[in-house]
């Protein structure tokens, strides 16, 4: 891209009064960024002439060099001059107090502005706003009318957000099929917890008529995103053979993937399988680390909570104490680094 810079500048340098298109002036800002002073001149030069796309570029470049005051000022000039983009930028400035004083309600005021232009990252950063209430009331019916927006603009969060709130009712009536569609079209894009939950819709039958192997091929896709609940659902229908051929050896494999990520029921599963050689070699050190964290884990007297002692008691019966005190250590160590990471 940076080739064409000699043939912008020259345009620049023989209509200085010509606006800047957007590709024109993010071209420039990425030269600027790449230590090119006359690409950051151009830009200052168009932002000082109150060209709004020079001013937008202008400030970003200085946003980047983490001088947060001054971009504020190019990128304020860029949104009162009506640029969605910059509006939104400023929103953002103002909602982490960026170059301005942190202000949640200037930040909205500027989403708005923004989002009334059809900017879907505003309208969905609007969304957010009204479902926490971070600057204005709470109003689930507010954050579900901007999240439409956002969505029929094609942005795949804002579809996921939509198809949770018709999932559950908030802001809108409950509508299974209605959360289905939507969950479907975020799925599409690649959002992983619409896979999951799209997934979780075609296991139950809701919104879409109960199918076994779809729920896997969206678990899988949200599966190997790294969602571990997707993980433990997709390991479930292998060790089940629902909806895929039994494999036991892919049923071991996931639950393996959403056991590191600490899910207790994916843990428990895992020591069984370890504990009876299901899917992958025996081993009772590995079972009992397992076992123990899981079980420490689940509510107590649930049907997971009395598998996992069940299993757990047969292994210690059976490990000479070396092993087990192995064993203990493995599970306290885990337990210990986990509660490191999430600091």
């Amino acid at each position: 891209m940076i080739r064409h810079l000699p043939v912008l500048f020259f345009a620049l340098t023989a209509q200085a009064a010509a606006a800047l298109t957007p590709h024109d002036a993010h071209l420039l800002e990425q030269a600027a960024e790449l230590g090119h002073l006359k690409a950051r001149d151009a830009l200052h030069a168009a932002a000082q002439r109150h060209d709004a796309e020079g001013q937008l570029a202008y400030g970003v470049y200085l946003l980047n060099r983490h001088d947060y005051s001054h971009a504020a000022l190019w990128i304020r000039k860029a949104a009162e001059q009506g640029l969605p983009l910059a509006q939104e930028f400023l929103g953002v400035m103002y909602h982490v107090g960026a170059g301005v004083p942190r202000n949640l309600a200037r930040a909205q005021e500027w989403f708005e502005k923004s989002a009334q232009q059809g900017n879907a990252n505003a309208q969905f950063n609007l969304v957010l706003f009204y479902a926490k209430g971070a600057g204005v009331p709470q109003n689930y019916a507010q954050a579900a009318a901007w999240c439409r927006k956002a969505a029929e603009e094609g942005d795949a969060s804002a579809q996921f957000y939509l198809g949770m709130l018709y999932a559950r009712g908030t802001g809108v009536p409950q509508d299974a099929a209605a959360a289905a569609a939507w969950l479907a079209k975020s799925a599409a894009q690649g959002n992983a917890q619409a896979q999951y939950n799209l997934g979780v819709l075609y296991a139950q039958g809701l919104g879409v008529a109960q199918n076994p192997a779809q729920a896997a091929v969206w678990y899988r896709k949200a599966a190997e995103q790294g969602v571990a609940d997707a993980q433990a659902r997709l390991a479930l229908l292998y060790a089940e053979g629902r909806g895929v051929a039994q494999d036991y050896a892919q049923a071991a494999r996931w639950y393996r993937a959403a056991a590191e990520q600490d899910v207790a029921v994916a843990q428990i599963s895992l020591g069984v399988f370890y504990a009876y050689g299901v899917g992958l070699a025996a081993d009772n050190v590995r079972a009992y680390k397992w076992l123990a964290l899981g079980k420490a884990a689940v509510p107590p007297n649930s049907d997971t909570y009395r598998l996992a002692e069940q299993t757990l008691s047969r292994v210690a019966g059976s490990m000479p104490a070396a092993q087990l005190a192995t064993a203990r250590y493995e599970a306290a160590a885990w337990s210990a680094a986990r509660r490191q990471d999430a600091r």
